[in-house]
């Protein structure tokens, strides 16, 4: 192995131990790929993420097929079939964050209640349909509500971000502002007008010119 394929192997891993770490995700429910030239690489079932490494990383084609050794996530499909039809996407992460599975539990999307809502690609974070774990109905759904977005909800399961790398994969923040603002009654949100303006300028960041 290269090292080069050794560090991005490696990424995986450290993304995992920061998701846990941080809170996002608990043991090993939660899983992580990254894009192949000609497939993904994908943590595999059941490990724990300390215990993990790059060697076991599992890396399958965009046929299903596992190449080398290792049994990869429960959760493959979806990511397979996200990377099939989001060529955009070079990164997907799967958790149960605590906010987001809450929200899920309870079927809501996340509606613009924050200006950053836009960050996710438009009007909301949308929850897609119950479907078990692991199966072809659960990556339909995954993949229906994924579109035009990155991230989505899961119902009565979690979350899934994707992102062009694996550090803008992330959206509890979000959801726990609105678990908290429902303590309170039903947020007001913004206008899809506002949501589509904001947009264009998260496009822009780090391109303005610095004052002379």
């Amino acid at each position: 192995m290269s090292k080069a394929a050794t560090a991005k192997r490696q990424s995986i891993i450290e993304a995992c131990l920061e998701m846990n770490a941080s809170g996002l995700n608990q043991g090993t429910s939660g899983n992580i790929s990254l894009r192949e030239k000609k497939g993904m690489l994908i943590t595999p079932t059941s490990m724990p993420y300390a215990k993990m490494k790059p060697e076991d990383i599992v890396e399958m084609g965009l046929d299903g097929k596992v190449k080398g050794k290792g049994k990869p996530s429960t959760e493959w499909r979806f990511h397979l079939d996200i990377f099939r039809a989001r060529p955009d996407v070079h990164a997907i992460v799967h958790a149960h964050p605590t906010y987001c599975t809450t929200l899920a539990i309870m079927e809501r999307s996340i509606p613009a209640i924050h200006y950053m809502v836009a960050a996710a690609g438009g009007a909301d974070i949308r929850c897609a349909p119950y479907a078990t774990f692991g199966t072809q109905a659960l990556s339909d759904h995954a993949v229906e509500a994924l579109k035009d977005r990155k991230a989505c909800l899961l119902a009565h399961h979690g979350m899934i971000a994707v992102a062009d790398n694996l550090e803008r994969a992330e959206v509890e923040t979000l959801a726990k502002q609105y678990v908290n603002c429902l303590t309170l009654g039903e947020p007001s949100v913004l206008a899809p007008e506002e949501i589509a303006n904001v947009a264009k300028r998260i496009a822009n960041y780090g391109l303005y010119s610095q004052p002379k």
